[in-house]
């Protein structure tokens, strides 16, 4: 897991305040969406090129839900394109790191969110400004072929 910064370029770099906003999961699909089909992600074309949609949907839904459960909400997310990765950012107010749960059991409930988005991703990881209360967990997933 590194640090690295959005792999965007100008004008492919989008931000959204997430903070008390109510549906906030709802809403940040929403935004992730609208990015998707700006960058020509969607509509999708093509078994492999939705479900690369859908994929950064559902990262979008459990980093930002991850946050609502456990790190007193979400701040806002970050999500840039740079031609062949596509990368989430979520900063929230939380002192904890999020891990996949391990082992990983697939009937027991809950706990499946950052296994899921480990699956997904090409990586992922955490940063945090000293000094700064929260953190902002990122996660990049390829660009459809």
């Amino acid at each position: 897991m590194g640090s690295a910064p959005v792999a965007a370029g100008p004008g492919t770099v989008r931000r959204i305040s997430l903070r008390d906003a109510p549906g906030v999961v709802p809403l940040a699909r929403d935004f992730a969406r609208q990015a998707l089909h700006d960058w020509g992600w969607l509509p999708a074309q093509g078994a492999d090129r939705r479900a690369a949609a859908e994929d950064v949907l559902l990262v979008v839904s459990e980093l930002v839900t991850n946050a609502c459960l456990h790190a007193e909400g979400p701040e806002d997310m970050t999500i840039g394109f740079g031609g062949k990765v596509l990368r989430v950012e979520v900063t929230d107010r939380g002192a904890g790191s999020p891990a996949p749960r391990t082992p990983h059991r697939a009937g027991r409930p809950g706990g499946h969110g950052m296994f899921i988005v480990q699956r997904l991703c090409l990586d992922w990881g955490v940063v945090r400004t000293p000094g700064v209360s929260g953190k902002t967990v990122w996660a990049e997933l390829g660009a459809p072929g």
